[in-house]
């Protein structure tokens, strides 16, 4: 069973429904057994991240988090509280991801926030398999991961940023792809299939 976080923060019905178009079984949850324990585990997540980290905290789902070994995936939101920090709201976070999350400078050439398709490069995961170089996916974010070990995908906006980490069972996507069209759809295969 694919256990779905339902933590107060945006985006959980676009996931619902592509796992529903994979023909996937699901369900919404907060329960931290339930978190710790399903097969496969979407921390989803549009908004702020002080808000989201709050969020977990008061619904106990830090530590359920931590102590999972079987894969989670994080998306955009859900990706960065598993990084150490973000300075979007001076926020501690998770710590799963060895990296930090900052915000886009303002650059005259730069709109903020990086929203739209954008390429993925540098792929180095079974969550990218089948997944050409420089395919493009969705993003919608204001704050983004830096690159460092963890990093299995790199995006070019003002500058390179990790777009995709790993770290034992935990992956994390900035873009979103629920809304990615096909290939979107062939990385969320992916991940189930791990």
């Amino acid at each position: 069973m694919i256990a779905i976080v339902d933590y107060g923060v945006g985006n959980l019905r676009s996931v619902e429904n592509a796992l529903k178009r994979l023909g996937a079984e699901y369900i919404l949850t907060s329960d931290p057994e339930t978190i710790r324990t399903a097969s496969k585990v979407i921390l989803p997540g549009v908004g702020n991240v002080a808000e989201a980290m709050a969020n977990l905290r008061e619904k106990g789902l830090v530590e359920a988090i931590r102590a999972r070994r079987k894969p989670l995936l994080g998306i955009c939101v859900g990706m960065q509280v598993l990084c150490r920090y973000s300075e979007e709201g001076d926020t501690q976070c998770i710590g799963l991801f060895d990296t930090d999350v900052l915000e886009f400078k303002p650059e005259a050439e730069l709109k903020i926030p990086h929203m739209g398709w954008n390429r993925i490069n540098n792929l180095s995961s079974k969550l990218f398999k089948n997944i050409d170089e420089g395919t493009y996916v969705y993003f919608v974010h204001s704050y983004r991961p830096q690159i460092c070990r963890d990093t299995i995908a790199t995006t070019d906006y003002g500058g390179l940023f990790s777009c995709a980490l790993k770290y034992e069972n935990f992956y994390g996507t900035q873009f979103h792809p629920e809304k990615s069209g096909d290939a979107g759809e062939a990385i969320l295969k992916n991940f189930l299939a791990l």
